[in-house]
């Protein structure tokens, strides 16, 4: 079951920064408004350091 979560938490990881990668480039190429961009990067990153924050919190209390 832990192993499940640990492999869910990194394909998260992997979705954050590509999704980060893409919407970088279309904003480069103009696709994107930095309206657009930076209301999507927002959620990304909070999302991201959010699980990230909310792991360490669950393995703090389990240390315990």
């Amino acid at each position: 079951m832990i192993n499940r979560i640990a492999k869910l938490i990194d394909v998260k990881s992997i979705v954050t920064l590509a999704l980060t990668a893409v919407f970088c480039l279309l904003a480069v190429e103009g696709e994107v408004s930095s309206e657009q961009f930076l209301t999507v990067f927002t959620v990304v990153i909070s999302f991201y350091f959010g699980t990230q924050f909310e792991r360490g919190r669950r393995e703090d209390r389990d240390d315990k």
